[in-house]
């Protein structure tokens, strides 16, 4: 039998979190599947930009989460890796993939040097080979719920019945925690993956979808044009951001290299014009124990 509630807050911590396992359950037998045959903005084919031909630097591979199209990911990455790669004395090629669990499975085999991945990626790919190295500082990842401007839902409650559109079925902030706040309010409603943040945002504002998750990152720097017709309806609590990841082959010290430059960069005025792309205010260093309150939530990887 459900229950209703006369009014919707967020979700304590307790309830949030055994929430969040029930709808693991589901998520998991769709784990490696992207329906998106209608998704607005398809990523390109090109996920990778080219080394240089001639360069004497030791070479590292940086794999980037797609959570938005190829393109965008390459002009927003690009610049940044280049004033790093100076930095620290290495050339850093961009890399991402055509959507997350192709990303996943790239992760797993430990293709990439270094990679940006979500949270819950980390917990994950840290038993394949990967080791936190930077983080974003002073800030924790939240999901959010976003809807048409002026469109009906005002609660969570008004999405019960309604088809919300996700980007992947294991994005952590856009997709388990935002599942998880409606399961907890006891809203039933169809998940639709359409591949990337952007995407959602589109289907969105073009009234495909009731509401559709993402994270205030994403939404920030998703095209004005797009973001004028949505307003956020609800946001998860807050867990610690994406990690950068590096490779256990990769030599100490190449990564102590890469790790000064990043942390560097909000220090001036060059390396903060290359993060506000990608909105990020500054980067510091990170252990593996900083994603312990992501591990308690207990998600399986299956």
């Amino acid at each position: 039998m459900r229950c209703h509630n006369p009014r919707v807050t967020a979700p304590s911590k307790s309830g949030f979190l055994g929430s969040l396992f029930a709808w693991l359950c589901l998520a998991a037998a769709a784990a490696w599947t992207c329906c998106g045959a209608d998704s607005p903005d398809r990523p390109e084919p090109a996920t990778e930009t080219p080394a240089a031909p001639d360069s004497a630097r030791p070479r590292l591979t940086l794999g980037v989460v797609p959570q938005q199209s190829a393109s965008k990911l390459a002009a927003q990455w690009g610049p940044l890796l280049e004033l790093v790669g100076a930095r620290a004395g290495v050339e850093l090629v961009f890399k991402t993939a055509t959507d997350i669990p192709t990303f996943e499975e790239r992760c797993r085999a430990g293709e990439y040097d270094l990679a940006y991945m979500n949270p819950f990626h980390f917990t994950v790919f840290d038993a394949h080979g990967y080791d936190a190295l930077a983080k974003r500082a002073g800030s924790k990842i939240k999901g959010i719920l976003v809807k048409k401007r002026g469109s009906a839902p005002a609660r969570l409650e008004d999405l019960d019945g309604e088809t919300v559109a996700f980007p992947a079925p294991r994005a952590f902030a856009a997709t388990l925690l935002t599942s998880a706040g409606l399961r907890n309010a006891d809203v039933a409603f169809e998940s639709k993956f359409v591949k990337s943040h952007d995407s959602v945002y589109r289907a969105v504002a073009l009234g495909k979808y009731a509401a559709g998750g993402g994270i205030m990152r994403t939404f920030r720097s998703v095209a004005p044009e797009v973001r004028e017709h949505l307003e956020v309806l609800w946001e998860t609590p807050g867990y610690t951001p994406h990690a950068f990841a590096v490779h256990e082959r990769v030599p100490a010290a190449l990564r102590d290299a890469v790790l000064r430059a990043l942390t560097s960069l909000s220090g001036d005025d060059e390396g903060r014009a290359r993060l506000e792309p990608l909105k990020i205010p500054a980067i510091e260093a990170a252990s593996n124990a900083d994603w312990d309150d992501v591990r308690a939530l207990d998600i399986q990887d299956r």
